[in-house]
């Protein structure tokens, strides 16, 4: 019998910045071991330039495989032994629409507070303020620094 068919499923948006990880990553994998959940960690990449004014096309080659090796040394390097209890996904594709369909069937999502600043937020508003409005699920901002 599965036992983590009926536990709670965290999912937290991981974007490279040290407060996803130290913070928002963190808060998730507590928040887990307090409800027997499964923690999902989702980063998500996409071409630059997608923001506002369009750019020239680039041909841009990234390695998935090594962008997902990154990934998993991030969780290691913060979580330890505990890197082996979450789940890593990178998926490609807009930051906020990937994270609402992973928080499908989701008790919580978690995302840091921080990301782009200045101009290009206020073009396309943040991803924490996207989810938050739309997520099928209880959202959870986490601000650099939390305990």
């Amino acid at each position: 019998m599965d036992t983590n068919a009926s536990a709670p499923k965290v999912v937290v948006g991981v974007d490279g910045s040290p407060s996803s990880y130290a913070d928002a990553l963190r808060w998730a994998v507590r928040y887990a071991g307090l409800v027997a959940g499964t923690v999902d960690a989702v980063a998500v990449w996409e071409l630059p330039g997608l923001y506002g004014w369009s750019a020239p096309a680039v041909d841009i080659d990234v390695d998935e495989e090594e962008a997902r090796q990154g990934m998993l040394e991030e969780l290691t390097d913060v979580l330890g032994a505990d890197a082996a209890s979450v789940r890593a996904r990178l998926v490609h594709g807009n930051p906020t629409d990937v994270l609402l369909r992973a928080a499908q069937g989701a008790g919580v999502l978690v995302v840091g507070s921080r990301g782009r600043g200045g101009f290009a937020r206020a073009l396309v508003g943040s991803v924490s303020q996207h989810v938050s409005q739309h997520a099928p699920c209880p959202v959870v901002i986490v601000r650099p620094g939390a305990k």
